[in-house]
């Protein structure tokens, strides 16, 4: 049931998603699934990357972010520590145990460093089939906007065995701190 509920989050990430508006619920559905599913099955490789901890992912609205060049992953410790809270406030412990909002977002970072791979990213396209251009029986396969984010929580979520997808604590977190910035 929780993986059904996931996937409803995902789906609404896609949609919301600039490029999306009026695309038939069904293909974001498909490439929701295809984006989980393919999340779920990563196995990046261990990689050299340096984890740089900051302040004011907050204001700017982020929890971490991966950076290329050079590899580095930045933490915001102001909002893992709000969303540590807010696992707390809304009684999510026993989907998102203690620590696990940190690991989540270094998950999620090293998913996205993998998906910067030209096997991994032609692979993934392939996977979610969004054909751009087609030629005989040759295809060319598209981006999907959106759907790198699905993947990096649904990696997230099975590496660090969480209940449920980091995709709803990261939505709840976006809605709280709204709310608290109109107050």
């Amino acid at each position: 049931m929780s993986a059904d509920l996931d996937v409803d989050l995902a789906v609404r990430l896609l949609g919301g998603t600039p490029t999306h508006e009026g695309r038939d619920p069904v293909l974001l559905r498909h490439w929701a699934v295809a984006a989980t599913e393919f999340g779920h099955r990563m196995t990046p490789r261990a990689a050299a990357v340096r984890v740089v901890d900051r302040d004011g992912g907050l204001d700017a609205g982020l929890l971490a972010r991966y950076r290329s060049r050079p590899p580095v992953v930045e933490v915001y410790t102001d909002t893992v520590e709000r969303a540590e809270r807010l696992v707390v406030e809304r009684g999510w412990r026993h989907w998102f145990p203690e620590g696990s909002v940190r690991a989540a977002a270094l998950a999620h970072e090293q998913a996205h460093a993998w998906l910067h791979h030209t096997a991994v990213r032609a692979e993934f396209k392939r996977v979610l089939g969004h054909t751009a251009l087609r030629f005989g029986r040759r295809r060319l396969y598209a981006y999907v906007a959106g759907a790198d984010e699905v993947a990096a929580h649904a990696y997230a979520h099975a590496v660090c065995g969480l209940g449920r997808s980091p995709l709803l604590l990261t939505e709840a977190l976006a809605a709280a701190v709204s709310c608290e910035s109109e107050n």
